[in-house]
């Protein structure tokens, strides 16, 4: 296996640590406690355990050799009846002899080898003869066996008399006091995170243009004093936008009744030379305040619903045919996305307008994305927008006389409106070459 550089290591754990702060104040709490444990019970296996059974170990093996040497000293039916009366009394052992029988050849060797290392290691340290062992034959007995002259030596002993039995009672409290404590810690964390979800959905929601109702600030103190700046906050901008809304509209329904009054009079005098371009200025000034007060209405008051695509991009299709240019649309039926209708229909006209206006074909089309959104897009054969150009297309009362052709009719608020309800949709809007020569506005939508 290839290891990675020095320098790459902090890179590569960056990209496999959990990205969200649930997941990282968990990694805090869950790691280090996971740390601990581990280091708890290496401990305790290595200087308590391991040494507690391999006291054991050299406990049973000096009373198994005693045993052995008894019966070699006198290796008689008698003594041997005496020798394991004494050991069954006094050492819990059970000795028998299989006359003119052999060690088996078999290893029996239990999955930790920690008891099988230290008995064996007990065992030639205290006998000269041959000898063999299981610890995993029965559950609650050592099974040992000395070769002697006679046969073989067999002795039972209770397996408490070679291992600690008890230790798994250690880390099974052990591991109960770890699953309480991560779930506290667990229960705790969630509770914080949780506010400051709250806090970013209301504010994920208030960028969209979402009316979303006031909450009640909850969690950290600091969380609490972030969600009540937020909502100082939003309250501000919402007062700023139906005083601007209110400016806006007042001022428009001032400068319209001039305006009616002016149409009226020319429609009702004589015809005059200058008649014509004096109603063409009319109708350019109503334009002109009708995206003023687009552009600062935005989309409030509308409310999201399921909309079907098809049918908008057609109707956005035939007010630019009525215009005078091709138009091609493609999108498949049933094709649906989260739209407030009105507000996107409008920024969907202001795209196949501002490509009619530059281009003689224009294309509409509409797909799904893989990640669960949508995909507009609206193209043009017109001259395009140089690459350098194309965000600062995207401010308002930005005309891009150059680059577009002049841009004879409008105020240069197009594109922002555009962007702007593509913004509030959470989306957004990008501008490309197109295949067809011209420019491409590409909307993306989420799911």
């Amino acid at each position: 296996m290839r290891l990675l550089p020095a320098s790459l290591w902090p890179r590569f754990l960056k990209r496999r640590l959990p990205t969200s702060l649930w997941g990282r104040s968990l990694l805090i709490i869950v790691l280090p406690v996971l740390i601990m444990q581990a280091a708890v019970t290496w401990v305790f296996f290595d200087a308590h355990w391991q040494t507690v059974t391999a006291r054991l170990s050299e406990g049973l093996a000096g009373d198994v050799a005693w045993a052995v040497e008894s019966y070699a000293d006198q290796p008689t039916a008698q003594n041997l009846a005496v020798i394991a009366d004494r050991a069954e009394r006094s050492m819990s052992l059970s000795i028998a002899l299989q006359e003119e029988a052999e060690l088996p050849r078999e290893q029996q060797r239990g999955p930790i080898g920690v008891v099988d290392r230290a008995m064996e290691r007990a065992l030639a340290a205290r006998l000269d003869a041959p000898f063999w062992f299981s610890t995993t034959r029965y559950p609650a007995y050592v099974d040992i066996r000395v070769q002697q002259p006679q046969g073989v030596l067999r002795i039972i002993a209770p397996r408490e008399r070679a291992v600690a039995t008890q230790a798994h009672i250690f880390v099974l409290w052990l591991m109960v006091a770890t699953v309480l404590l991560l779930g506290v810690a667990i229960l705790f964390i969630r509770n914080q995170v949780r506010a400051i979800e709250r806090l970013a959905e209301a504010a994920e929601a208030f960028g969209r243009g979402e009316t979303a109702p006031r909450f009640k600030p909850h969690g950290a103190r600091e969380v609490r004093a972030a969600a009540v700046a937020f909502l100082a906050m939003r309250d501000r901008i919402q007062r700023h936008i139906e005083q601007r809304t209110a400016l806006l509209a007042s001022v428009s329904h001032d400068l319209r009744t001039p305006l009616t009054r002016l149409r009226l009079e020319l429609a009702l005098a004589p015809p005059f030379k200058r008649q014509a371009a004096m109603k063409g200025d009319l109708d350019e000034m109503e334009h002109m305040i009708d995206e003023y007060l687009a552009f600062a209405r935005g989309e409030a008051g509308e409310a999201v619903q399921p909309v079907e695509l098809a049918p908008l991009l057609r109707a956005a299709g035939e007010d630019v045919r009525r215009a005078g240019a091709e138009v091609e649309v493609a999108a498949p039926d049933g094709l649906t996305a989260a739209l407030r209708p009105i507000a996107f229909k409008r920024a969907l006209t202001n795209l196949a307008g501002n490509a009619a206006a530059h281009g003689e074909h224009v294309r509409l089309s509409a797909r799904a994305l893989p990640s669960g959104g949508v995909e507009i897009v609206v193209e043009d054969d017109g001259p395009g927008i140089p690459e350098a150009m194309r965000e600062e297309a995207f401010r308002p009362f930005s005309r891009l006389d150059p680059a577009r052709n002049q841009n004879r009719k409008g105020v240069g608020l197009g594109l922002a409106i555009a962007r702007d309800v593509a913004r509030g949709h959470g989306g957004d809007i990008d501008l490309d070459q197109s295949e067809m020569g011209g420019l491409k506005a590409v909307v993306r939508l989420p799911g």
